[in-house]
């Protein structure tokens, strides 16, 4: 099992170095300004206006469900995971100090299981879930996921695999919560 641990983690560093090193001066200007978490707030407002507006009646309760969804998600990976696992992040391994294109700084020291992936996983799942039978543009979300989360590897912060289970913690945290939501109104239905 140790040893299949560790081909594990040898092909995560081969896959990240191989994704990390796609780089020049336009895109380390872009993938600094998409990994930082602030940049998206006029989409999360943009969001959060269009709930309340297509929702009127139960868009609270929704607000609350996308808001719990990415806490809970961030609470595994960086309350829960991050000092478990004590993965170093890519950019402070030693082994990889001369491979790794580092942009905007190296953040924490762990990265295990990436926070930005799962809290953007939860964010998306939850308002897919939420929202996606009613309007097909939601879906949308998850390419953000996908572009946010891999900004995380070109900056140099993340592994993929760290992405991964990352994707894995949010969708199982926005499956949960919106479980509950559905829970939640059966037994408090809307009038």
């Amino acid at each position: 099992m140790q040893e299949f641990i560790g081909q594990l983690a040898e092909l995560d560093q081969e896959l990240f170095l191989y994704l990390n090193s796609f780089h020049n001066p336009v895109f380390d200007f872009l993938m600094d300004w998409i990994t930082f978490k602030y940049t998206w707030i006029p989409m999360y407002l943009a969001l959060l206006a269009f709930t309340i507006r297509s929702e009127k009646k139960s868009s609270w309760l929704m607000i609350i469900a996308i808001i719990a969804a990415a806490g809970l998600s961030d609470y595994i990976t960086s309350g829960l995971m991050k000092p478990y696992f004590e993965r170093l992040r890519p950019c402070f391994e030693p082994a990889l100090n001369a491979l790794v294109h580092n942009v905007g700084g190296c953040g924490g020291q762990y990265g295990f299981a990436s926070s930005h992936a799962s809290t953007s996983a939860a964010v998306a799942t939850t308002w897919i879930l939420l929202l996606g039978h009613k309007h097909r543009f939601i879906w949308i979300l998850a390419i953000w996921v996908v572009i946010y989360s891999y900004s995380r590897i070109y900056v140099g912060v993340h592994y993929p695999g760290d992405i991964l289970v990352g994707w894995i913690v949010g969708f199982l945290a926005g499956s949960i919560i919106f479980k509950i939501y559905l829970i939640f109104l059966r037994k408090y239905p809307r009038n």
